[in-house]
Protein backbone atom coordinates (compact mmCIF):
# COMPACT_ATOMS: atom_id res chain seq x y z
CA UNK A 1 0.00 0.00 0.00
CA UNK A 2 1.72 3.29 -1.14
CA UNK A 3 1.18 6.17 1.22
CA UNK A 4 -0.33 9.16 0.53
CA UNK A 5 1.95 12.38 0.11
CA UNK A 6 0.67 16.04 1.20
CA UNK A 7 -0.51 17.93 -2.20
CA UNK A 8 1.20 21.11 -2.42
CA UNK A 9 -0.88 23.49 -4.51
CA UNK A 10 -0.11 24.48 -8.26
CA UNK A 11 0.51 27.98 -6.91
CA UNK A 12 3.65 26.99 -4.90
CA UNK A 13 5.12 24.70 -7.01
CA UNK A 14 5.05 27.10 -9.69
CA UNK A 15 6.46 29.69 -7.70
CA UNK A 16 9.44 27.23 -5.97
CA UNK A 17 9.99 25.86 -9.83
CA UNK A 18 10.75 29.29 -11.00
CA UNK A 19 12.31 30.24 -8.51
CA UNK A 20 15.27 27.48 -9.12
CA UNK A 21 14.86 28.55 -12.64
CA UNK A 22 16.05 32.04 -11.82
CA UNK A 23 18.82 30.66 -9.40
CA UNK A 24 20.13 28.16 -12.00
CA UNK A 25 20.92 31.79 -13.96
CA UNK A 26 22.59 33.70 -10.99
CA UNK A 27 26.26 33.59 -10.04
CA UNK A 28 27.48 30.95 -7.25
CA UNK A 29 27.33 33.15 -4.25
CA UNK A 30 23.49 34.16 -4.78
CA UNK A 31 23.05 30.31 -5.00
CA UNK A 32 24.90 29.80 -1.39
CA UNK A 33 23.60 32.98 0.39
CA UNK A 34 20.01 31.20 -0.70
CA UNK A 35 21.42 28.48 0.95
CA UNK A 36 22.42 29.99 4.24
CA UNK A 37 19.30 31.44 4.23
CA UNK A 38 17.43 28.64 3.29
CA UNK A 39 19.06 26.76 6.64
CA UNK A 40 18.36 30.23 8.79
CA UNK A 41 15.26 31.68 8.10
CA UNK A 42 16.49 35.37 8.57
CA UNK A 43 20.22 37.04 8.88
CA UNK A 44 21.95 40.31 8.65
CA UNK A 45 24.62 40.77 5.93
CA UNK A 46 27.77 40.37 9.13
CA UNK A 47 25.61 37.11 9.71
CA UNK A 48 25.71 35.65 5.97
CA UNK A 49 29.47 36.77 5.34
CA UNK A 50 29.97 35.08 9.00
CA UNK A 51 28.09 32.06 7.57
CA UNK A 52 29.26 31.63 3.68
CA UNK A 53 32.79 32.88 4.64
CA UNK A 54 32.60 35.40 1.67
CA UNK A 55 33.94 38.78 1.61
CA UNK A 56 31.71 41.57 2.61
CA UNK A 57 31.19 43.29 -1.47
CA UNK A 58 30.60 39.55 -2.65
CA UNK A 59 27.63 39.33 0.06
CA UNK A 60 26.13 42.43 -1.16
CA UNK A 61 26.45 41.73 -4.56
CA UNK A 62 24.49 38.32 -4.03
CA UNK A 63 21.93 39.74 -2.60
CA UNK A 64 21.26 42.80 -4.12
CA UNK A 65 21.05 39.95 -7.41
CA UNK A 66 18.63 38.44 -5.51
CA UNK A 67 16.65 41.07 -4.80
CA UNK A 68 16.24 41.89 -8.28
CA UNK A 69 14.74 39.06 -8.75
CA UNK A 70 12.49 39.28 -6.15
CA UNK A 71 13.91 35.72 -4.28
CA UNK A 72 14.62 37.73 -1.39
CA UNK A 73 13.35 40.45 0.73
CA UNK A 74 14.56 42.68 3.17
CA UNK A 75 13.68 44.39 6.69
CA UNK A 76 15.33 46.55 9.06
CA UNK A 77 16.05 45.17 12.09
CA UNK A 78 14.36 45.52 15.39
CA UNK A 79 17.53 44.66 17.24
CA UNK A 80 19.68 47.60 15.58
CA UNK A 81 17.55 50.01 13.10
CA UNK A 82 21.28 50.67 10.89
CA UNK A 83 20.93 47.04 9.73
CA UNK A 84 18.48 45.11 7.51
CA UNK A 85 17.80 41.35 7.62
CA UNK A 86 17.38 39.25 4.92
CA UNK A 87 15.08 35.88 4.15
CA UNK A 88 14.22 34.28 1.09
CA UNK A 89 10.77 34.84 -0.57
CA UNK A 90 9.91 31.60 -1.14
CA UNK A 91 9.93 27.56 0.09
Amino acid sequence: MQQSRPVQTDEHDRTERQAIEILNELPPSAKLVTKVLEYNDTLNQGQLEEETLLPPRTVRYALTRLEDHDLVESRFSFVDARKRCYSLTFD
